[in-house]
């Protein structure tokens, strides 16, 4: 029988805990739940997370200092949780590491299929693959798909797993331009929202990342009005 996943929800508010715990129960997840950043890497010391669900305020250590924390030596997904919903914010909570980013008041149904969406697409990337061909070399950067490990002039470049499969999609694409909407519908996997910057965002952050001058950039190109694109 295959081993339910298991996902970590931290907010200081029990009623909320509470919510998101019984429907993601109800879709089989095994829930584990902490009401402060410091009780949630206590938990991470002892628990094996596929997921984390992390609220941005709250009380002792709050959620930009736990999940800066959690990126020191994890990689799973997290999606934040903020009752503020102003880009800045947003765009903040992106900078720190997160892979997604929920405004309360939140549908419950919504978070649960975003859950599912990271799962499932961490899943199928860290699935074991029979061709020996894993890495994809550009003049000196390497992506290794198969240990999601990226190189560039021999230096390790620490990625968030939503920047490694950003830099994938691009890279396995060489020399053509995906939209903003071809880049999220198969990174994030599902519908692309018109009014959502975090492609950009985090192409942003994964230049910063791996170019010398993230202004004028060796790798990944802005292709004004169509969008972006890693040349041969």
């Amino acid at each position: 029988m295959e081993k339910k996943k298991s996902v970590l929800v931290v907010d200081d508010e029990k009623d909320i805990r509470e919510v998101i715990e019984i429907y993601l129960m109800n879709e089989g997840f095994d829930v584990i739940t902490a009401c402060d950043g410091l009780e949630a890497l206590e938990k991470l010391k002892d628990e094996a997370v596929d997921l984390i669900v992390l609220d941005i305020m709250m009380p002792k250590l709050d959620g930009i200092r736990t999940c800066l924390k959690i990126r020191e030596e994890k990689k799973m997904p997290i999606i934040m949780l903020s009752a503020k919903s102003e880009d800045s914010d947003k765009i903040l909570g992106l900078n720190i590491g997160a892979d997604d980013y929920v405004v309360k008041p939140f549908n419950p149904l919504e978070l649960v299929a975003r859950v599912k969406s990271q799962i499932r697409r961490t899943t199928s990337f860290n699935e074991p693959k029979e061709e020996n061909n894993d890495e994809i070399c550009i003049d000196g950067l390497v992506i290794n798909t198969a240990t999601r490990e990226v190189f560039v002039d021999d230096n390790f470049v620490r990625l968030t797993p939503r920047e490694f499969d950003i830099i994938k999609v691009l890279a396995s694409n060489i020399g053509r331009v995906l939209s903003t909407e071809q880049i999220y519908e198969r990174v994030w996997d599902e519908h692309f929202f018109n009014s959502d910057n975090t492609v950009a965002v985090h192409i942003r952050n994964i230049r910063e990342k791996i170019e010398i001058n993230p202004k004028e950039p060796k790798y990944i190109k802005l292709v004004w009005g169509v969008g972006y694109k890693i040349d041969k």
